[in-house]
């Protein structure tokens, strides 16, 4: 199997999924507590994501610049920095703890 034929598998199966989606009733929709869950699996999904490719280098744990820099990030958050000035200050961070080290 060539990697294509790998990508076209995926993302037959993933649209699939897309399908399946919009065959879901209304009623499970509307309840409330299905759409909490969605939510928590979203932020779930990206956390781990993001913890993956942050802490992670050729499968082995290993904690370079990135993490101060999700770390100065997490606070700008927590001071409702805007978006565009937190990805700025992580990526300076991370650029110069790199740089200097």
């Amino acid at each position: 199997m060539t990697i294509w034929i790998g990508i076209l598998l995926g993302s037959v199966a993933v649209y699939s999924w897309k399908i399946f989606g919009y065959l879901v009733p209304h009623t499970v929709l509307d309840n409330p507590r299905v759409g909490k869950i969605a939510n928590l699996i979203t932020v779930a999904l990206l956390s781990a994501l993001t913890g993956v490719q942050m802490l992670t280098s050729g499968g082995a744990i290993s904690f370079d610049a990135r993490v101060p820099a999700i770390a100065v990030a997490a606070v700008m958050l927590a001071f409702r920095a805007p978006f565009i000035v937190m990805v700025a200050v992580a990526a300076a961070v991370a650029a110069l703890l790199r740089y200097f080290f």
